[in-house]
């Protein structure tokens, strides 16, 4: 009993045998502290700003060491995404500065651990594409969540852009994803959609792929000389001239607008490059589009389109922004493209003799004589139904929870349909993620105690949260799988802008490693800040001080 007494004594007062030991290691455990501190700030500071890792080495301690702060954020986000279970894969691809085919997995899911909900869209990790066919890609992709211990089978939402490779109905990777968990909703990318839908109205008409063809041109003039880009400045100033863009039709509204609102003193430019430019071909080009009615901006005709496309590229931009935002649901996304829908048509029916009108106020500043001849009518009305048809079958399957004013107005029979509806689309095999009718029997409570100043699904979920998640187990489960569909690809293509900065031409040989932690870093900078340093440094400092000290004895 005795020799257990001294024991404790000499183990309080740090008298044991070990004790230069323990000291060694205590100093060792201090120093490695102190480096990581000073690391943690380093990679922090340069992942945010994408400032160049000197080095080659990943090991701390070792020459040509370039250490990065990513593991414990990519832990933190793989335990969000498993707490939320259900979540959604975006995928898309891009060539690096090394010609490699780098394809971007975002992963989106519902966070109701806060006191908000949250919609949130995180990245992962960049893959290097060797086989770019659906069955490749399939593969990938499969390989990958199973590495991060994701189950295949908690994905409700599949989102990609429209390539042949992705969106494929027989061989495309959403297809063969439906083929092993047929609850994974696939949606083609509504930016992507609404890009493809210009490209097709613009296609369709010989005139507006003039139109574009006189713009680009006048923008190649200009630019081709820093001297004829001075006479513009000088002349013009205000917007400047710039180049279509063949990737994000919607963004040449830009393009547009330059000409739209400053045609008359653009004119006056190509006039004087007329007489007085000291390059013949500049000089003839420019008199062509400065005067002639098929090929330059001398006609009503050209006037008359730059006013309509102006209008159509203004609208179409803005719903496409709103659709590239972070928090966007299917809900919203309707709401938009219905909206955008609606326009289109008022323009068809009033839309054009306004601007023809405003054509005719440009026209005759110019001195150019207005006519009367009908604009031709762009009409892709079946092709835009075919690039939208995927949201118009999933309101149908869950519209009838998107608008709670819409569900309070829905009847009995109608809204025991639409649930049982529900149970069948997310049914997998003899599994079912909910039950029918215990749905219809919890919403037909839960419409009558819903506040009046609710209006949107998220705010459904925050309010059965203010109670207990029990109550209404079926609808707040059928609620975070409809917020968790995507509706574009916006997060995988911001992702792009980063790869560009981090792999740049002079980091070429960048290992995928490297990429990966510097990607992760720079894109969740917000979650690297509230890292516990104090947490990871000790945890580090005691794994090395310990190696550290048996490799000296």
């Amino acid at each position: 009993m005795s020799q257990w007494m001294e024991l404790e004594l000499r183990l309080r007062q740090k008298q044991t045998i070990d004790k230069c030991l323990q000291e060694e290691i205590s100093k060792e455990r201090n120093h490695w502290r102190e480096v990581l501190l000073r690391i943690f700030s380093l990679v922090t500071t340069l992942a945010k700003q994408n400032i160049a890792f000197r080095g080659t080495n990943d090991k701390v301690g070792q020459k040509n060491n370039g250490n990065f702060l990513r593991h414990e954020v990519k832990l933190k986000i793989i335990k969000k995404i498993q707490e939320a279970k259900y979540f959604s894969v975006i995928l898309d691809c891009t060539p690096d500065k090394s010609h490699k085919e780098q394809m971007s997995l975002v992963i989106r899911c519902v966070d109701v651990s806060m006191a908000k909900t949250q919609v949130e869209e995180y990245f992962v990790t960049f893959l290097e594409v060797a086989d770019k066919y659906g069955e490749g890609l399939f593969e990938l992709l499969c390989d990958t969540l199973a590495g991060l211990n994701l189950n295949i089978d908690d994905v409700r939402g599949q989102g990609y852009a429209n390539g042949s490779n992705m969106k494929g109905k027989h061989k495309g990777v959403q297809k063969r994803l439906l083929d092993i968990n047929s609850r994974a909703f696939f949606m083609p990318c509504g930016c992507h959609s609404l890009n493809l839908t210009l490209c097709d109205m613009a296609k369709s008409s010989k005139k507006a792929v003039a139109f574009f063809g006189i713009i680009q041109r006048m923008y190649n003039l200009f630019s081709g000389s820093t001297t004829r880009w001075d006479i513009f400045k000088e002349m013009v100033g205000g917007l400047t001239l710039k180049s279509l863009s063949e990737t994000r039709w919607e963004s040449r509204v830009e393009s547009v607008r330059a000409i739209r609102f400053q045609a008359p003193k653009i004119r006056d430019a190509l006039d004087y490059l007329a007489e007085n430019c000291n390059d013949p071909e500049a000089r003839s080009n420019a008199e062509i589009l400065a005067t002639s009615e098929t090929h330059g901006i001398g006609g009503f005709e050209f006037l008359f389109a730059l006013v309509i496309w102006y209008d159509l590229l203004f609208t179409v931009n803005t719903v496409s922004k709103m659709l590239q935002s972070d928090y966007i649901d299917i809900d919203n996304a309707f709401v938009q493209l219905k909206g955008l829908v609606s326009y289109l048509n008022n323009y068809r029916e009033v839309g054009f003799e306004k601007a023809k009108a405003e054509a005719t106020i440009i026209a005759k500043s110019m001195d150019i004589e207005p006519r009367d001849d009908e604009s031709e009518m762009l009409s892709e009305e079946e092709k835009f139904k075919m690039r939208f048809e995927q949201f118009e079958e999933y309101e149908k399957k869950i519209g009838f929870l998107f608008d709670p004013k819409k569900l309070r107005s829905t009847s009995d029979d109608d809204l025991k349909e639409s649930c049982i509806n529900l149970e069948s689309c997310l049914k997998h095999g003899e599994i079912s993620d909910i039950d029918g009718n215990h749905l219809f029997l919890e919403l037909r409570v839960l419409r009558n105690v819903l506040p009046r100043e609710i209006r949107k699904a998220i705010d459904v979920l925050d309010f059965m949260k203010r109670y207990e998640v029990c109550c209404y187990p079926n609808t707040f489960l059928a609620y975070r799988v409809m917020l968790t569909i995507p509706v574009s690809v916006a997060s995988a293509e911001r992702s792009f802008s980063k790869l560009k900065l981090i792999k740049s031409y002079l980091r070429s040989s960048m290992s995928e490693d490297r990429l990966n932690g510097l990607e992760m870093l720079s894109i969740e900078r917000d979650m690297v800040g509230k890292l516990d340093y104090q947490s990871l440094m000790n945890d580090f400092a005691e794994k090395n001080a310990r190696r550290s000290i048996f490799k000296k004895m």
